[in-house]
């Protein structure tokens, strides 16, 4: 079994509620939910002429898959602004899509339960292909209103520049 190489005493794996997510420099606030960041490899089937009853198998082009951003609608406009630079309704004739700065690389940070970073990934050229201002209203309802974006991007890879860090020993009041 795979262990901790700093922290030989962890055998617990991290946990999914300790995130955060960074674009233009900045850390966006409220992103309650990310989905999983998930590629696939298309498969390619092929044979030799002379063997009829063997396949080979290689792989093909490889696709990610969008990655759906989601938290409580608040008066933040982060979400509403990158979503209207693909396409701003009502702004005019030739002045819809801001093609100059629609993409943008965005950064998924992973934290441990001592708030330390464990994990980095950077999504590559995403753009917003999906925005959803407000859920369906409800007034008989006890949920919290939430908005996301659907980002379509051309790759992740995870930094690994980002180690583990040594954890800290917490002895409480004594």
């Amino acid at each position: 079994m795979a262990t901790f190489t700093v922290n030989a005493h962890r055998f617990d794996p991290y946990k999914n509620f300790k995130f955060r997510v960074k674009w233009d420099g900045r850390y966006v606030a409220g992103i309650s939910k990310i989905s999983a960041l998930k590629r696939t490899t298309e498969l390619v089937e092929h044979r030799d002429g002379g063997n009829v009853s063997t396949d080979h198998r290689s792989p093909g082009r490889t696709k990610f898959e969008a990655i759906t951003l989601e938290r409580g609608v608040t008066h933040d406009t982060e979400f509403e602004k990158w979503a209207n630079k693909v396409w701003n309704y009502g702004s005019g004739l030739g002045t819809e899509v801001s093609l100059k700065d629609f993409r943008k690389d965005i950064i998924i940070e992973v934290y441990n339960e001592a708030g330390q970073l464990v994990l980095s990934y950077k999504v590559f050229r995403c753009w917003v292909s999906e925005y959803q201002a407000l859920p369906d209203l409800d007034a008989n309802a006890n949920v919290i209103a939430i908005e996301h974006i659907k980002l379509e991007n051309e790759g992740w890879k995870r930094d690994c520049d980002v180690t583990e860090p040594s954890e800290p020993s917490f002895t409480g009041p004594a």
